[in-house]
């Protein structure tokens, strides 16, 4: 089965779709102005658009790993987290605290999802 991918770059492509499964690049906010919240928000409207142009949503994520630059911020990015997820599909999900590529990225996320039948 054939592997399609979105949004090719040079260093990475931002979705991989392989036998159903979706597969995204870590996101993260552009706007790394925002506190937490705002780049959280930021994230998740990311990963819902990557998600709909690879026939998924969030109900159907099958796993998400969270890194957060300083645990200071972790109920503030849950406060997003809880408004945005699925409620009664919310998938597994690790967060941890990691020195991010960019020291102005406060959050980033990685998502794997299934399509929709």
């Amino acid at each position: 089965m054939a592997v399609i991918r979105h949004h090719v770059g040079k260093r990475l492509s931002e979705t991989a779709v392989h036998n159903g499964t979706v597969y995204l690049a870590g996101q993260i906010a552009e706007d790394t102005d925002q506190d937490i919240a705002g780049q959280m928000r930021e994230v998740l409207g990311h990963i819902d658009r990557l998600l709909g142009e690879a026939n998924s949503d969030k109900a159907h994520l099958l796993s998400v790993q969270i890194y957060i630059a300083d645990m200071a911020d972790f109920a503030g990015m849950n406060a997003v987290w809880d408004e945005w997820v699925a409620q009664g599909n919310t998938p597994p999900r690790a967060t941890v605290e990691a020195k991010l590529a960019n020291p102005k990225c406060l959050v980033e996320v990685v998502v794997v999802a299934a399509q929709r039948s």
